[in-house]
């Protein structure tokens, strides 16, 4: 009986320790990946709204510029 016992040990209950400590080490590095990839994304979003805010500014700049040019042919 204690031979069965150990040899369940060695063959069964080992390996399933082992791969459930190998999934619980994976799962933590990829919860970590996750993590860094949204505060990436959110960094290239604020980024990108920042940036596209600079060019409807400046696109309206031109545009005010132009218009004022109109009326100045205008007269």
């Amino acid at each position: 009986m204690v031979e069965l016992i150990d040899l369940a040990l060695k063959w069964l209950v080992a390996p399933l320790l082992a791969f459930a400590w190998y999934l619980h080490r994976t799962v933590q590095a990829q919860g970590v990946d996750i993590a860094v990839l949204k505060a990436v994304l959110q960094a290239n979003k604020e980024v990108h709204d920042r940036e596209f805010k600079e060019v409807k500014t400046n696109f309206k700049a031109v545009m005010d510029k132009l218009d004022s040019i109109e009326q100045y042919l205008r007269k």
